[in-house]
């Protein structure tokens, strides 16, 4: 009987050992990186034949391995046609990694600022349509900190422009300093 008892003991100690390492934590796992960067845009403005000049401002939280969140703020500087569209979208993102080169496709959620300046003495006037812009593009990474972004094109889409939308094109390049 004792035993028995212990042959029990001894196959229920055996058991709980090969349970505990299935609940191993790895060591080595971050918990996400921030990056902040700045570019240069032009817009392609489906509203007029000039392209559009201006600055933009980008940050990415990665959640994981491949997954995220970017905002991009963008800003484009009066035309030549007196006419500026400007717009803050948020969103998901998601990348892949091949060695330094990190593409990533996304798709962002937002408002946009459509201005022009009208009347004998120019005043300017603006209006605040919602937006939205599937997009991708190409970060490469020049330090363990710096990352290039070495191209950005977001396909915006105005619905609530009247009459039929609007549809600009957004094209940047810039630099940004990854935490990690």
């Amino acid at each position: 009987m004792k035993r028995h008892i212990l042959i029990g003991c001894f196959v229920c100690v055996l058991s709980l050992t090969y349970r505990s390492h299935a609940q191993a934590v790895p060591t080595a796992s971050r918990s996400g990186a921030i990056q902040i960067g700045a570019g240069v845009t032009f817009i392609s403005p489906d509203y007029t034949q000039h392209y559009m000049k201006g600055i933009s401002i980008y940050g990415n939280y990665d959640i994981g391995q491949h997954l995220g969140v970017e905002g991009d703020f963008h800003y484009s500087v009066i035309t030549p046609a007196d006419l500026s569209e400007n717009s803050y979208l948020v969103g998901p993102r998601y990348k892949w990694h091949y060695k330094r080169f990190e593409p990533y496709a996304k798709v962002l959620l937002g408002i946009g600022r459509f201005g022009f300046q009208s009347g004998s003495f120019p005043v300017p006037t603006s209006y605040t349509y919602f937006q939205f812009a599937p997009g991708g593009g190409l970060d490469i990474r020049a330090t363990r900190h710096i990352n290039v972004r070495a191209f950005d094109v977001e396909f915006q889409k105005w619905p609530g422009f009247a009459p039929n939308g609007l549809s600009p094109i957004a094209y940047t390049i810039g630099v940004a300093y990854t935490l990690r």
